[in-house]
């Protein structure tokens, strides 16, 4: 239940962060003029924190750019913390 809780929140914080951004993006450099503290944006849910630069390097080989919206970009986040068991 609380993976489901932290889901939701990281869910909820990622889309809030990134739905500013001007999609397509291409590439995580993109998204950073979306996010209100740039790289050195936090996410955090229950025990689960991390910046938008640790976000970025640990999932570098799982994204899969271009996003076309940011459904797909959080889905795929999402995706990623839980093949790295991060989430």
């Amino acid at each position: 239940m609380a993976d489901e809780q932290a889901e939701a929140e990281l869910r909820d914080q990622f889309t809030e962060a990134f739905e500013g951004a001007d999609f397509p993006v291409t590439n995580p450099m993109d998204l950073v003029p979306a996010l209100p503290d740039g790289p050195g944006t936090r996410f955090e849910a229950g025990d689960v924190n991390f910046t938008a630069m640790e976000l970025s390097t640990k999932l570098s080989d799982i994204q899969d750019f271009p996003y076309e919206d940011v459904e797909s970009l959080v889905d795929d986040l999402i995706e990623g913390l839980k093949q790295k068991d991060m989430l």
